[in-house]
């Protein structure tokens, strides 16, 4: 991520995820492997399995992650967090679907707004979209053999899930740091796995605040990762693409902390080691040529949102056109 001051008094802090410098050559290239193999085979899986109805939920999912992503949540010690999102994703629509929306999430954020290095990708894309993805999986299936599928049931194992994600995560960049040499083992996974605790306590309560409106509004949905079909989805994928919207306009709002992974890096001495971006389009999504700052953070939000749900949905559904062709 391109790493910039906060613009404003309680303005958006940017999520930042892992900016090039961060992460050595050979582990950033092997982590790039990993994720076109990995995004690759759940691309490959969700065109095939996917309910076709199911489809516009990824666009709007992949929306509303963006844009509660920029509303970053103050933390105790002067830091904040922000939803990463995985687990609301997996538990709608399953593993794979979850892991093509991050990815569309991600790759924009690096892309358009210099959200996290273009080198760095693979790690982010391997630490949110697949460790994210696939822990929630795990965890949430767990969590409802053991409390049953009552509705309170759902919201316990989507909060559990939801919090384990994020230390997991968490977890895994510590790991990578130690690796590229950028910290010690010993400093850098207590220090990511700490403080992340209490940041997946915010995006456990998240996660069951939307939930909870999902089971209130539309139950069926629920049932994703079992297979579960609905009926017409025009209306959740309507009032999603206007709540992504809302969070957009109210993004100035954000705390202007500095985040988990940047409050690690002034601990433990390397935040200096992030590189500027290579280019700069939307920086720190601030929409350039417009003198409020409040309006420009508005602005690029709103733009983020509309491109990434088209992403979202069109990825969901390239491969189905190919299918029909071949």
């Amino acid at each position: 991520m391109h790493i910039a001051p906060s613009t404003f008094g309680g303005a958006i802090e940017p999520a930042m995820h892992i900016p090039d410098g961060f992460m050595s050559p050979a582990v950033s290239i092997i982590l790039w492997i990993a994720a076109i193999a990995g995004v690759g085979y759940a691309l490959w899986r969700v065109n095939r399995e996917l309910d076709e109805r199911k489809m516009p939920l990824m666009g709007v999912l992949a929306a509303a992650i963006f844009a509660g992503q920029m509303l970053n949540f103050a933390v105790t010690g002067g830091t904040s967090g922000h939803l990463m999102g995985a687990a609301l994703a997996t538990i709608l629509l399953g593993p794979w679907a979850s892991i093509v929306v991050m990815t569309a999430v991600v790759s924009i954020q690096a892309l358009l707004f210099q959200d996290g290095g273009l080198l760095a990708l693979g790690a982010n894309l391997v630490n949110m979209a697949l460790v994210g993805s696939f822990v929630s999986y795990a965890v949430y299936r767990i969590m409802q053999r053991l409390v049953g599928t009552r509705r309170w049931g759902a919201l316990v194992s989507g909060f559990v899930a939801a919090w384990l994600s994020i230390v997991a995560a968490a977890l895994f960049v510590g790991l990578q740091l130690a690796l590229s040499g950028t910290s010690p083992a010993s400093l850098a996974l207590p220090a990511m796995g700490g403080i992340h605790l209490l940041i997946g306590l915010g995006e456990g309560l998240i996660t069951v605040g939307a939930l909870a409106l999902i089971a209130a509004t539309r139950p069926d949905l629920l049932g994703a990762t079992g297979g579960a079909r609905g009926g017409s989805n025009r209306g959740v994928v309507l009032a999603g693409l206007a709540i992504a919207l809302l969070l957009a306009v109210i993004s100035p709002i954000a705390s202007g902390n500095p985040d988990g992974l940047e409050w690690v890096a002034e601990q433990l001495n390397f935040l200096d080691a992030a590189q500027d971006p290579a280019y700069n389009l939307v920086p720190d999504y601030v929409f350039p040529g417009v003198a409020n700052e409040k309006a420009a953070t508005i602005a690029a939000g709103v733009l983020g949102v509309l491109i990434v749900f088209g992403v979202a949905l069109f990825s969901g559904r390239l491969g189905r056109r190919k299918d029909a062709v071949g």
